[in-house]
């Protein structure tokens, strides 16, 4: 194995408990990679473990919808990736990255969700014949939505939408799967219920990584869904994924960190909010209302704007018949 990457060397320290401190996001920050589709370029963060860190904005025609984060690993008998991307487009220019980086071939495609940000790319990797796979409950979302969330895709990228269609993982797992390659032990697990059906983690034991996919945030505020369980995600979040017991996260969206500062901005921002909206039941509160409890100590993070009304109101409606 070769030494660790300078940058590696100084994001260890970053990410050690003494220095954990939110890193550097914002939506304005314009493309930093304007030569490829991707928002970013890949960056080696430990040894052999490489991701394109999206945008925290909204998928737009101008980060290509490129807004989350997409890795791979070198194993030194095949690549396995962890996102097919938003779109074709999006998927040949990070695989256009891994060639430029190793010879070895893509082996192996994970999607962490059945969210479009994670599936739409997945036509371009089976035209190169790699097996992609994904959990059952996100097969399933992908082929009850995927038409829909291709036309939104369709809608917002335009012309960079070229050659994208909706190709559902040819393998599927349930609570979990080992896989072997080359020198590196990867589990792909389903640790239960937390931001969306299907949500999955590639755990990386050897190395005390996990490719957390959207179970942990901590640049950006955590979008709830409509019918999401917030006190679901709480235990799925502070039992088996803290158990793990992961030196480095590398989140949906966002810079890889450790688990002190996923645990801050994911779990702890929805106790806080789950005991917001509580006391505003417990006071009589309404839906019209709930909109507007104090979630101030939540205002640095990105997206706060499009989705901290939303999150409160689908927080009171699932707290309203607990």
């Amino acid at each position: 194995m070769k030494p660790i990457h300078a940058a590696a060397a100084a994001l260890a320290l970053a990410l050690s408990p003494a220095f954990a401190m939110p890193a550097l996001a914002s939506e304005d920050i314009a493309d930093q990679y304007p030569q490829s589709e991707l928002y970013s370029k890949p960056v080696e963060f430990i040894p052999h473990v490489f991701s394109a860190i999206g945008a925290t904005a909204p998928p737009t025609y101008e980060n290509s919808g490129h807004n989350n984060n997409l890795s791979f690993v070198i194993t030194g008998d095949g690549v396995l990736v962890v996102n097919g991307g938003a779109s074709y487009r999006l998927a040949k220019a990070l695989h256009d990255e891994i060639k430029s980086i190793t010879d070895q071939p893509v082996k192996l495609v994970v999607n962490e969700n059945g969210q479009g940000h994670a599936f739409l790319g997945n036509s371009y990797w089976a035209e190169q014949g790699v097996d992609i796979l994904a959990h059952v409950d996100a097969i399933h979302e992908i082929e009850e939505e995927g038409d829909f969330v291709l036309q939104g895709m369709q809608g917002y990228n335009r012309d960079k939408a070229e050659g994208s269609s909706v190709v559902v993982p040819n393998l599927s797992f349930e609570d979990s799967t080992t896989i072997e390659m080359g020198d590196v032990t990867f589990e792909v697990l389903h640790l239960g219920p937390a931001h969306g059906p299907g949500d999955t983690q590639v755990w990386i034991p050897q190395w005390g990584i996990v490719i957390a996919g959207d179970i942990a945030f901590h640049e950006r505020m955590p979008p709830i869904f409509a019918g999401s369980c917030t006190k679901c995600w709480i235990e799925t979040f502070d039992g088996p994924f803290t158990d793990l017991g992961a030196t480095y996260v590398i989140p949906g969206h966002g810079h890889p960190t450790n688990m002190a500062q996923v645990t801050r901005y994911t779990s702890d921002y929805l106790k806080d909010l789950r005991a917001k909206i509580g006391e505003h039941l417990d006071n009589g509160g309404n839906l019209a209302d709930a909109y507007y409890v104090d979630q101030s100590n939540w205002a640095h993070l990105d997206t706060f704007e499009e989705l901290a009304t939303k999150n409160a109101g689908r927080v009171f409606e699932e707290m309203e018949w607990e």
